[in-house]
């Protein structure tokens, strides 16, 4: 299939780049190690949780789907180096398929979050975090499909805008009522009720209950499910819109 051919192309070619610096992918998980680090242990006593470990078990799954969001939504300034220095308009006169050079660059990006999660994951275990292998897979195919849409959504915008200057103060202005609203670095369990009311409009704050179920070894829980479906349609609409932008910069 001419599509899946391009589309591992692409993505081969941007891990190699990826590869070629790998520096990038511990800078982006510094900021989440210093949570872990400095922030995490204040949270037993914040929280009343009965061990150490219950409080990572809250705080770390939040911790990821930060880095998801983050992480994917500041994929789009790459891109604009890129048109910059004339990649994409070359890529006319290609045959390669439009969606390919979406989808191949925010494959890169999941892989390159993935990595950093389980980074994070293997310093929690130190903080003695417990979770069962399958919960934990699970949860990691929300984070993936949290990269998937928030990158594809950053590309998107990349390509309307074309300017770093323009896209920054834009993508910040989305991060952080996101942020706040989604019970990242702290649980909206006893917030005022107009605050989670807003909030279940949030799809994150939906994605950060089921992360968090998972982390519990509760499967069953319709946090999760919900989550799932949630993102995942969200990622679909993304990656739809992002891939017209494509075709419309590169024809």
């Amino acid at each position: 299939m001419k599509l899946a051919r391009d589309t591992w192309l692409i993505f081969q070619r941007q891990l190699q780049l990826l590869l070629r610096n790998p520096v990038w992918v511990f800078v982006g998980v510094f900021q989440p190690v210093m949570y872990l680090l400095l922030f995490a242990p204040l949270l037993k006593p914040a929280l009343n949780a009965p061990s150490q470990a219950e409080a990572y078990k809250i705080f770390v799954p939040g911790l990821l789907v930060l880095l998801a969001i983050f992480g994917g939504l500041f994929q789009g300034f790459g891109l604009i180096a890129e048109l910059r220095a004339g990649v994409i308009e070359r890529s006319r006169v290609t045959p390669v398929s439009r969606l390919a050079l979406l989808l191949g660059r925010s494959l890169r990006d999941v892989v390159s979050l993935i990595v950093q999660a389980v980074i994070i994951t293997l310093l929690a275990l130190l903080f003695d975090l417990r979770v069962f292998i399958g919960d934990l897979l699970l949860a990691y195919l929300m984070l993936a499909l949290i990269a998937l849409m928030t990158s594809a959504v950053s590309y998107g915008v990349a390509l309307k805008v074309k300017s770093e200057d323009a896209l920054a103060p834009l993508m910040n202005t989305v991060a952080q009522p996101v942020l706040l609203l989604s019970g990242i670095l702290l649980p909206l369990t006893f917030a005022p009720g107009w605050l989670q009311g807003i909030a279940d409009w949030n799809p994150f704050s939906w994605a950060v209950d089921g992360t968090r179920a998972l982390f519990a070894g509760d499967l069953g829980d319709d946090k999760v499910w919900q989550g799932l479906s949630i993102i995942a349609v969200l990622a679909a609409a993304g990656v739809v819109w992002a891939a017209r932008q494509f075709a419309r910069s590169v024809r």
